[in-house]
């Protein structure tokens, strides 16, 4: 009798789950140190990242779901936009919201979900985290002017590129989905253009100044930074007003949701306090809602649901595999320290795969290869590790595939890696 392959599967993965547990190294300081990385590594980034980036992120892309039209995201970035207005729009949002590899992925998920071309919207998904200003300025000044020139320079480039050879690869699936885009109804915008902006500018501006870098900083950064807490919540009263003008929200929900986030920040003295208490207050004014502020929140819960878990899990595999920046995983500092020296191509693709597989926090990475320029690593593997680190992490492609499908997140880290590892080996030859 023949057995069932669905049962030989089962029987296969229950024998090799079971083997891992019998042979799981526990005891070892090796493994038990880099499981303590895991759960550190995951405690920072929800502590640190999840309610500050991650949640107002969802916000945005609920709201570009809910408010912003189908018809205008394909105007300005679907298949039949100019290829020279989508690209830009693509590059220039990203370099807005100067966003960490994480955070983007609900606004990439919004735009793509909506119509907007692959092309574009892989530019986008680049150019978020990887052209940052207040980066390329701390990059220039703790690790040499030519290394923040070629990291700005080169991440521009590196965003048109990527979309634009994206949009090539999968030329003929796009021009199918693009086609059937074109054949759904055409949306009337339910208010001004005006006012969809101004409310999704709201909460791209609390997402910003929140997360605002720069502490310690002589200059503009510095100076911004010493009022990033007014700023934003100059924004957040601003969405407020809107809720209650535009959207008919509850004046008396809107108060109340106001005087207990600032009673949280008061006597808990954390912003991130006051962002729970907001966040509340906007799930309890918008939650079951009829129309589109109901739709708001909808959208909101979605990608939250299908993009914490995969987060989560990424996050505690790369910190197993590869510590904390400073600390040890599985992986033992001393052999990547190792591997980066010298301007080999080795080295520069060593640098953009290790690059891609861990999480850097914006700014984080500046430090991180601090140390590792100290210990031997050349310029041009610094660079690499540069253009390839803060555009993607484990944690990242997980989320990446779970929208694009594989072989298109294939394609999109292979450009990566490919692009940062060549750039790195003739910055490497040159410097």
């Amino acid at each position: 009798m023949k057995i069932p392959t669905e049962e030989l599967k089962t029987a296969g993965w229950l024998v090799g789950i079971l083997s891992a547990l019998y042979f799981l190294p526990v005891g070892t300081p090796r493994f038990d140190s880099a499981v303590n990385e895991s759960l550190e590594l995951a405690k920072w980034y929800a502590r640190e990242h999840v309610i500050l980036c991650l949640v107002p992120a969802f916000f945005i892309a609920g709201a570009i779901g809910a408010f912003i039209s189908q018809n205008s995201v394909i105007r300005y970035l679907g298949g039949k936009a100019k290829s020279v207005v989508a690209y830009s729009v693509a590059a220039v949002s990203g370099t807005i919201l100067a966003v960490c590899s994480c955070t983007v992925l609900p606004l990439f998920a919004g735009i793509y979900r909506l119509g907007a071309g692959i092309g574009p919207a892989t530019a986008f998904l680049y150019s978020g985290p990887a052209i940052n200003a207040l980066a390329i300025i701390l990059t220039a000044r703790v690790l040499g002017w030519e290394l923040g020139l070629a990291r700005a320079i080169c991440a521009i480039v590196f965003s048109v590129v990527i979309g634009v050879a994206m949009a090539w690869l999968f030329r003929k699936e796009e021009a199918e989905r693009q086609s059937q885009v074109a054949q759904m109804p055409e949306e009337e915008p339910s208010r001004p253009l005006w006012q969809t902006a101004s409310f999704v500018g709201a909460l791209i501006g609390i997402l910003v100044f929140a997360n605002w870098g720069g502490a310690g900083d002589p200059g503009f950064f510095g100076k911004v930074y010493t009022l990033k807490w007014l700023i934003t919540s100059t924004f957040a009263l601003l969405l407020g007003l809107m809720l209650w003008r535009w959207h008919a929200c509850s004046a008396l929900k809107i108060a109340v949701t106001a005087l207990a986030t600032a009673a949280a920040g008061l006597i808990f003295g954390k912003p991130e306090a006051a962002f729970l208490a907001a966040t509340a207050g906007l799930a309890w004014m918008t939650a079951g809602r009829d129309g589109e502020i109901g739709e708001w929140f909808d959208q909101t819960w979605s990608f939250a649901k299908q993009i914490i878990p995969l987060l989560v899990g990424g996050v505690l595999v790369a910190g197993l595999l590869l510590g904390r920046p400073g600390q040890e995983g599985l992986i033992p500092s001393e052999w990547i320290a190792s591997l980066l020296g010298g301007n080999s191509l080795g080295a520069n693709a060593f640098a953009s795969v290790a690059g891609t597989l861990m999480y850097f926090a914006t700014l984080t990475e500046i430090p991180v290869i601090q140390g590792l320029v100290g210990n031997g690593m050349g310029k041009g593997p610094a660079l690499a590790l540069l253009l390839a680190g803060p555009a993607l992490s484990l944690p990242n492609m997980l989320v990446i595939r779970s929208i694009l499908g594989t072989r298109k997140t294939l394609s999109f880290v292979a450009l990566t890696v490919v692009l940062s590892t060549v750039t790195g080996w003739a910055f490497g030859m040159l410097f």
